[in-house]
Parts: structure tokens; C-alpha cells; sequence
């Protein structure tokens, strides 16, 4: 069973896409560049086959912000986004109104 302590511990937090560049050495990922309040971040991510470019800037999504940064293909990624996977559809986690980037999920 998990605790709400380690819920907690993940850092779940609302950020701001506000860059989309494709991956130089990927052909399905994109390089997210995300705002988290007042500090900015990279998100290596697999949804190009999803999203488009236009669709992601200045979506809000959800995000932790305490994950080990990974080096994917060259790239660090300093998080990981959430979404639901529904077999042939991928959909962020995004809130259903407008918070400011940086608001604590909980």
C-alpha cells in the first residue's frame, strides 16, 4: 500500500509548456521546455505521435518534479509528464481549470 507521504513525495505539480522542439536523435519524442512557477525545466517526452507542436504550447499538464533527471538519447529530462494511455491514444493529465504553474497537486 502506498502512503500519502509517498504521494506526496512524488512532487506532482502543475507546469506550463511553454517550448516544443523535436528530439535531434529521435524521431518520436519532443524536448519540452516547461515553466514550474518560477523555475524552468526540460521534459524529454514520447508523444509526437499525439500532439502536435501547436497543441502542447501553453497547455498545462501535470508533472513530478522529483525524479532522478534521466538522459534520454542524449537529452536530459529533468521530470516526467503524466497521461493516460488508451491503447492507440495517449492524453496528458492536464487540470480542469486554469491554475498557475507551480500549484501543488494533491
Amino acid at each position: 500500500m502506498v502512503t500519502i507521504e509517498d504521494v506526496k513525495a512524488l512532487g506532482l505539480t502543475i507546469a506550463e509548456i511553454v517550448g516544443v522542439e523535436d528530439h535531434p536523435n529521435a524521431d518520436r519524442l519532443y524536448v519540452l521546455s516547461v515553466r514550474i512557477g518560477e523555475e524552468s525545466r526540460r521534459l524529454v517526452a514520447g508523444i509526437k505521435a499525439y500532439y502536435s507542436k501547436d497543441e502542447l504550447l501553453g497547455k498545462k499538464i501535470v508533472v513530478i518534479t522529483n525524479l532522478k533527471p534521466a538522459t534520454i538519447r542524449g537529452i536530459e529530462s529533468q521530470g516526467m509528464l503524466l497521461a493516460a494511455d488508451a491503447g492507440n491514444e495517449v492524453v496528458l493529465l492536464s487540470p480542469e481549470r486554469d491554475v498557475p504553474s507551480g500549484s501543488e497537486v494533491r
